[in-house]
């Protein structure tokens, strides 16, 4: 349910309001606008009659959502959402690009990674300190050492950082060096994790679920906002399906249809979307030219070298030509 409340209304009356909703068991999440406040109501609705609220100082309306993710759709918010972090915007017509390695390998690389980045025009700075892998006998990060690592990039280059948290228990530790936490495919549906990352006031980058349906997708989103946590950023990643010529199918149906349903700003990862180096220039730009709010790409200083995923890891060179080519994008769709 969400209850919208007049231009005109008072701090006193959305505080009765949403203690109103606050005694029936339910949760009251607060929104406030340019223009009005908007609450919604979340739990077990059906026993709720609208025309209580309706009567309630202060309310102008009140509707139901039908749709089983509340907070995050448009029905809820009609404005897209933008995402402050450190400075940059993220959403509505503000993009990010976000660019690094796969994995922190040490401390040369990440230096040199985040400068290579920084100069040809990224935002943000990736790079995964603790890495969850498909082959337990592979790579698994460097942990907290990694952690580390990434904040003295940051430090030299000013640029925030991405990572990725694997566990519950560990997100207050990442949280004391991440400016965005980002929440992979594997623990889409981690649910003690999305409820782990909503309780905090960081920004996420929640990655969709390699067989995950839209609705599934966005109701992951919902776990995390119904926790108190709106800096949500949902990032398309490509989905399995039975081509065999890429690593995944990269959906970017999806960048425009969640566009028309939720307010959540989304970006696109070309390079687990693809798995291959010489398609992620041309998938990138079509992300971009499909609505999505900016991209994660994968950049290394010698792909070859890489200790994880060297097939979809971008040269300095190659990210240079992105920037550039992305600059004329611009100028086309402007």
């Amino acid at each position: 349910m969400v209850i919208i409340m007049e231009a005109k209304a008072t701090e006193d009356q959305i505080d009765n309001v949403v203690d109103h909703v606050n005694k029936t068991g339910l949760k009251a999440r607060v929104v406030t606008g340019e223009e009005r406040t908007i609450i919604g109501v979340i739990g077990d609705e059906r026993y709720l009659e609208e025309a209580h609220f309706k009567t309630l100082p202060g309310v102008e309306n009140v509707f139901r959502i039908l749709k089983p993710y509340k907070l995050v759709s448009r029905e809820f918010q009609k404005d897209s959402t933008i995402i402050k972090v450190n400075g940059t915007l993220i959403g509505n017509g503000h993009r990010v690009i976000i660019a690094g390695p796969c994995s922190v390998e040490n401390e040369d690389q990440i230096l040199k990674s985040a400068h290579i980045v920084k100069k040809a025009g990224a935002n943000m700075l990736r790079g995964g300190a603790f890495k969850p892998r498909t082959n337990p006998y592979t790579f698994q990060g460097l942990g907290v050492v990694g952690l580390k690592l990434l904040q003295k990039a940051k430090i030299e280059t000013g640029l925030p950082i991405v990572t990725e948290v694997l566990e519950a228990a560990d997100v207050e530790l990442v949280s004391e060096y991440a400016d965005i936490l980002q929440i992979g495919t594997r623990n889409m549906q981690n649910y003690q994790l999305l409820k782990a990352v909503g309780r905090i006031n960081k920004a996420v980058l929640l990655k969709r679920g390699m067989s995950a349906t839209l609705q599934e997708f966005l109701m992951s989103a919902e776990y995390i906002l119904s926790e108190g946590n709106h800096q949500v950023i949902l990032c398309e990643r490509g989905i399995r399906t039975f081509v065999e010529y890429t690593r995944n199918t990269l959906d970017l149906n999806i960048v425009p249809v969640v566009k028309k349903l939720s307010h959540l700003p989304i970006i696109v990862d070309p390079s687990h979307g693809t798995g291959r180096t010489d398609i992620i220039i041309p998938m990138s730009l079509a992300s971009l030219a499909a609505g999505a709010d900016g991209l994660i790409i994968e950049v290394h200083p010698d792909p070859e070298k890489s200790v994880s995923d060297a097939d979809q890891t971008l040269s300095p060179e190659k990210f240079e030509e992105l920037m550039v080519k992305i600059k004329k994008l611009d100028a086309i769709l402007s």
